[in-house]
């Protein structure tokens, strides 16, 4: 019984390490993330400032020629 005790101790003893080492990879994943979407948001800005759109704005739309 002593045996099963000890065993049960060290397998829940491996898995809070396990845990703690998941945890800490999730924590630090997710700062990757945080850190790549702001650059994403840098570079969608910095495209959008150096072309202009191709498409003109309705307003400045001319009918097509068969109208």
């Amino acid at each position: 019984m002593e045996d099963k005790i000890i065993e049960l101790e060290s397998k829940l003893a491996f898995q809070e390490s396990t845990i703690q080492d998941l945890n800490q990879t999730v924590v630090s994943l997710q700062s990757e993330v945080v850190f790549i979407n702001q650059r994403i948001q840098l570079l969608q800005d910095q495209i959008k400032q150096l072309q202009p759109s191709n498409v003109a704005h309705v307003s400045e739309e001319m009918p097509p020629p068969h109208y």
